[in-house]
């Protein structure tokens, strides 16, 4: 990778990406075989949270550790960026400590103020803006599910966030198409999507965004769901849970996919709202499949971030 942080799914290129996925794919192996794999040995991980996770925490802890390294956790009032120190006195403090440091975060531009301030790789483990880490799993669980991504369609049944963001620039990268359905004033970033649009000429992979999740999932082969008020937004609980109403992945929208199409969600899922236990408990859910596969590409986002290092 040229670019040595991963803040965007735009700072990879296509081949990268696969190359990535071949990385996640032989560490995969390696793991399921219990055959050692230190390949950070005496590395370290420092891990920022603003924001509490389950699977990010586990699965860059676990990561780092299966790989030979060590993780440092500092919880939400552990740092107080921007409020205890200055987001730059963190970073320049953390790159002389840690090999790497991993940020979930409430804004992009923290994301970016670490970055521009640490001479040592800086992961987005997310913010308001995108969760690359995410995206990149998710469709590495495409791709060992249907073999190819090109030419695949993702609909995407809710709100324009982070997490759609970055599927649609991964899968605009990827030539894949991306279908996205939203409620009338919850649409994505009008510059994420021209982005997206622009990669997507290249590519020759389709791009559209509609407030008819029926008109999106038709045909689609993966039904994508994520909860409908994200931290942060609570104040806004009510008022969504009405409005998204109509976005709800059930048996009733998963029949107008393909016949063979998966069903993602990047949890924690609210069930009985963006989705129904019928589906992500169904025969067609690869959604734990999705949680698992958080932990080999993040090693390998970790691997091939400290092997571009000088």
């Amino acid at each position: 990778m040229q670019n040595k942080h991963l803040l965007s799914i735009n700072d990879l290129s296509r081949s990268e990406v696969q190359s990535l996925f071949a990385t996640a794919q032989e560490l995969k192996s390696l793991r399921n075989k219990r055959i050692p794999h230190r390949r950070l040995e005496g590395h370290t991980l420092a891990m920022i949270f603003e924001k509490p996770s389950l699977r990010t925490r586990a699965t860059f802890e676990i990561g780092i550790f299966q790989l030979g390294g060590q993780a440092v956790y500092f919880q939400p009032h552990d740092i107080r960026l921007g409020v205890r120190e200055t987001v730059a006195d963190v970073a320049h403090n953390m790159e002389r400590w840690f090999d790497l440091i991993m940020c979930r975060v409430f804004t992009n531009q923290t994301v970016r103020t670490l970055a521009e301030n640490s001479r040592v790789p800086v992961i987005n483990g997310l913010c308001d803006k995108e969760h690359p880490c995410q995206a990149l799993t998710d469709l590495f669980t495409i791709q060992e599910h249907m073999e190819t991504l090109s030419g695949r369609t993702l609909a995407f049944i809710g709100d324009g966030n982070n997490v759609a963001h970055s599927l649609m620039l991964l899968c605009a990268k990827v030539g894949m198409d991306f279908n996205l359905a939203c409620p009338p004033g919850y649409e994505p970033d009008p510059d994420i999507v021209m982005q997206a649009e622009s990669i997507a000429a290249a590519t020759g992979s389709h791009l559209r965004v509609s407030n008819d999740p029926v008109a999106m999932a038709k045909g689609a082969d993966v039904l994508y769901a994520d909860v409908w008020v994200s931290m942060g937004q609570e104040d806004e609980a009510q008022d969504r849970l009405k409005i998204f109403q109509p976005y709800q992945i059930n048996q009733q929208l998963l029949n107008y996919a393909h016949p063979n199409a998966r069903v993602m969600h990047c949890l924690p899922a609210h069930r009985g709202e963006e989705i129904t236990d019928e589906v992500i408990d169904g025969k067609q859910s690869i959604v734990f499949d999705q949680a698992e596969n958080r932990l080999h590409v993040q090693k390998a986002i970790m691997v091939t971030l400290l092997d571009a290092c000088p």
